[in-house]
């Protein structure tokens, strides 16, 4: 079972890219383009704009495995400083401060820095080592 489990590994991979940076992307289309409509309408301040194009432009590139380990750095990086500027002030626990998301963010995309985008992926399409073997 471990070798036909181990076989798919590559494309579990690019599912889960996609599938953590569509999720992400949503942020940035809710911030920047309204949908989903916000709960919390209204003008936003200048560091939520800029930290929607992060999520919009971040979320496309994830999701189609362009530059995906240089790409993932950035938002690992960014998602690490978004929990401790905006979380960990309401509180040192992730569930009370809502900071679980951002914790998760920031870990999945520190693993696509080392693993790649997978075969599904436009790295892979230009010949990049998008998933690096054992």
């Amino acid at each position: 079972m471990t070798q036909s489990l181990n076989r798919w590994m590559p494309h579990a991979l690019s599912l889960l890219r996609i599938v953590a940076a569509l999720i992400f992307l949503e942020h940035g289309t809710q911030k920047l383009l309204g949908f989903p409509p916000s709960p919390h309408p209204g003008p936003l301040p200048t560091l939520l704009l800029v930290q929607g194009w992060i999520e919009l432009v971040g979320g496309i590139l994830l999701v189609i495995g362009l530059f995906t380990r240089a790409v993932a750095f950035v938002l690992s990086g960014d998602m690490a400083v978004a929990y401790f500027m905006a979380h960990v002030p309401k509180s040192p626990f992730p569930t009370l401060s809502g900071g679980d998301a951002a914790i998760l963010f920031c870990f999945v995309f520190f693993y696509l820095v080392f693993a790649g985008g997978g075969p599904v992926s436009v790295d892979a399409l230009r010949g990049e080592n998008a998933a690096r073997q054992p």
